[in-house]
């Protein structure tokens, strides 16, 4: 059987998408293939977000924001919406979800400490249901 493949989707692509993305690497190992995209990405990734997730010995080496098109969504199993539902391209077939979660930006430490670790316990739930099928 493929890997399935999660798409995970907000607006500016560096801050709680950036983390669902990290953090499902994380917890996959490998079992999963993930992407993460943004309807309107930013010009760099959140920097608390970054330091959050370096706290917990996680790199986002490698990462920077990307434009969410419809070929990303067409070629994944599942969405996750963060913020950005309207502006996400529907296509049947797929599962979707809409997580809705804070926005870290401009928030401080602790905000955005509380908001990743809401994010990791959804993408740790998430993970279980696609690794155990």
């Amino acid at each position: 059987m493929a890997k399935p493949v999660v798409l995970y989707a907000c607006v500016h692509n560096g801050g709680r998408s950036l983390a669902a993305k990290v953090l499902t690497e994380h917890h996959a190992q490998g079992a999963i293939d993930v992407r993460s995209a943004g309807s309107e990405p930013g010009d760099s990734l959140n920097p608390q977000v970054v330091a959050v997730l370096e706290e917990r010995g996680l790199s986002v080496a490698g990462e920077a924001p990307k434009l969410l098109t419809p070929e990303t969504v067409e070629t994944s199993d599942v969405v996750i919406t963060m913020g950005c539902g309207e502006q996400c391209p529907y296509f049947p077939g797929k599962r979707y979800e809409d997580w809705e979660l804070d926005d870290p930006k401009g928030q401080d430490l602790d905000t955005v400490r509380r908001i990743v670790d809401e994010v990791d316990a959804r993408v740790q739930a998430l993970v279980r249901q696609l690794t155990a099928l």
